[in-house]
This record gives C-alpha cells, structure tokens and sequence, in this order.
C-alpha cells in the first residue's frame, strides 16, 4: 500500500520548468509564437500537449483509419492504413526528439496531424484534384493545415502548423523547429520500412529483389531499418547541431526511396489501381460540382469558390465512404 505523498502534483508550470534541461535548440512551450486566438493556459497541459490532445480527438484523425497508405483495399488485416502509418511517424519522431533533447510534445503533435488532409487512396488524391489547382497542384500538406484552421477549427499553436505545413521534403520553405525536422525523417523513415513489409506480404516485392547497399548499410527491413536510420540521424544531429543524416547514409536511404518508386509505387499491380482510384474521386468533384446541392449542408455554409467546399469534402472522405458513394451516385444497379 502507498501512502500520502506517494503520489505528487505535476502541472502546467512544472512541466514547463522541465523543458529548461532540453537541448539549447529546443522549442519550449512558453516560447510559442502563439495561436490564432489567444486562449488562458491549461492547468496541467503545456500548450504543445494541448495540441496534441485536440489532434487526437479530431474527427480528422479518427477517419485516418478508414484511409488507404499504398495497396487499396487489400485483402487481409496487417497492412498499413494512414492511420497506423501516422503513429509509427509519431513513434519514430519521439524518438529522434527524446534523444536529442528536443520537445517530445510538440514533435507528437506535429506528428499525429500530418496526414489528416490526405484524400481517400492516398497520394493518389494529389494526381487526381492536381488539375482544379494550378499552377502548383493540390498537396495533402496544404490540406492538413486547412483542416485544422477551418474545417475543423482547433486552434493550433504555430508551431504545430508550421511544422504540419513543411512535413513533406518536398516543401518549401522547410519548417522552423527541429522538431518539425525530426518528423520530416520520422514520416521518411516510417513509410520506407513499412511500405517495403507491405509490399513483400503482397508479394510485388521479395527480400531478394531489395538493393544489396540498402540491406548492407541498415540491415534486414522492418525493425532493423528502423533502428539503424534512426540511429544515423541521432549521430549526424548530435556532431552538426541540427537534424540531419550524414552523406552517406542519407544516400543509401534515396537509392530505397528510388527503388521503391520504382519497383512498388510506380509497380503496374498499383498504377491500374490509381487509375480507377483518379477517375472515382475526379467523377465525385465534377459530380458535386454539377450538384452542388448534394453537398451536406456545412459545405454549403460558405463564400468560398465552389470547387474549394466541394474539393474539401471529396478530400476528406474515407476510401470505403468513397467507394460507396461513387457506387450509389454512378452504379445505383449495383
């Protein structure tokens, strides 16, 4: 049994006093630039685990998983869903952060919100709406930060934005925070070394198809590449004072990125499948386009151009809601 004092209070201002023995390059909570609309601090949470906190109850987060990460709709019950890719990013996020003294919170945060913009059959989406958006084209990163500014308005910290605004490699310009950068190679890393899992267990790839520098330098995939990329990036951040991978390394994991656009992402199983999956969701936008009435009623409750209420719609549904709607709307015999 345990008595008085066994048991202590840790609030709000003890959880911030705690973030003076993070790294010197740490984002601390108090330092925030702020939210939208200045709210009172929580008694316990620091604004970063607010954050968290309201990202995890969104009802963006909860469609994650209903939403496909590479294979549509495969059959059997272990692979990959958007949603189990976003906590394995978080997993491995925490874990770059936590070794280098950097704001585990903050970093979660980023983490879990990344991908809430993305489409039914993931990157897929982006091909299909591309089009409507020149000159750039329609990016799920974007979407990720609207969804939570407008669409599901919770408020975020900055911080949070800026680093769920730049996740991608590919944006520019690059987020702010290390922590933000220890998700840029959280997200890499995670859908690297799950991807390929998946891909063997759909049998599109097999272990001895996979490049001989890749299993030389990180060793078997799955949990191997997790430790040895992870392990690469602690030690190049700690010696440069910034989060990176050094020369080569980083290179090994761009020649499996090239591999696996090649030989799983860009495979002829998957590109017939992203066929169909383009031509339903640009079927679904030029159908609600054309109805805009069918629009549910939240969507219609704005001045927006058209096509950004119906784009927000189509963007947020779950590849199974997708399937069947597109089913009801242009195949009411089946």
């Amino acid at each position: 049994m345990h008595g008085p004092g066994a048991v202590r209070r840790r609030d709000r201002r003890a959880r911030e006093a705690e973030e003076d023995r993070l790294s010197p390059a740490a984002t601390r909570s108090t330092a925030s630039r702020g939210r939208f609309r200045p709210e009172d601090p929580d008694r316990y949470r620091t604004a970063f685990e607010r954050d968290r906190d309201r990202i995890i109850h969104s009802k963006a987060f909860r469609r994650l998983k209903h939403k496909t990460q590479v294979f549509l709709h495969p059959e059997g019950d272990h692979f990959v869903t958007r949603l189990t890719h976003t906590l394995q990013v978080a997993q491995i996020s925490r874990s770059l952060a936590a070794a280098l003294a950097l704001n585990e919170p903050l970093t979660e945060a980023i983490a879990l919100g990344h991908d809430v913009g993305h489409t039914p059959f993931g990157h897929t989406g982006e091909e299909a709406l591309s089009p409507w958006f020149p000159p750039d084209g329609w990016h799920h990163a974007a979407q990720s930060v609207r969804t939570f500014e407008v669409l599901e308005d919770l408020n975020l910290s900055w911080e949070v934005r800026d680093g769920i605004r730049a996740h991608s490699w590919r944006i520019v310009p690059p987020p702010v925070t290390l922590e933000a950068a220890c998700v840029r190679f959280g997200d890499r890393i995670a859908y690297l070394a799950h991807d390929a899992l998946d891909a063997i267990r759909a049998g599109v790839l097999t272990e001895a198809m996979l490049p001989r520098g890749v299993i030389e330098r990180f060793g078997d995939p799955g949990r191997s590449w997790i430790d040895s990329m992870i392990t690469a990036v602690i030690d190049a951040s700690v010696e440069a004072g910034s989060v990176r991978m050094d020369d080569e390394p980083l290179a090994v994991m761009n020649d499996l990125r090239d591999f696996m656009f090649e030989h799983v992402y860009h495979a002829p199983e998957l590109v017939s499948q992203q066929r169909r999956a383009i031509t339903l969701i640009r079927d679904l936008v030029e159908w609600h386009l054309e109805h805009p009435d069918d629009l549910p009623p939240r969507f219609r409750a704005t001045d927006e151009p058209a096509l950004v209420p119906t784009v927000d719609y189509v963007a947020g549904m779950t590849d199974r809601y997708a399937l069947a709607l597109h089913a009801r709307l242009f195949e009411p015999s089946s």
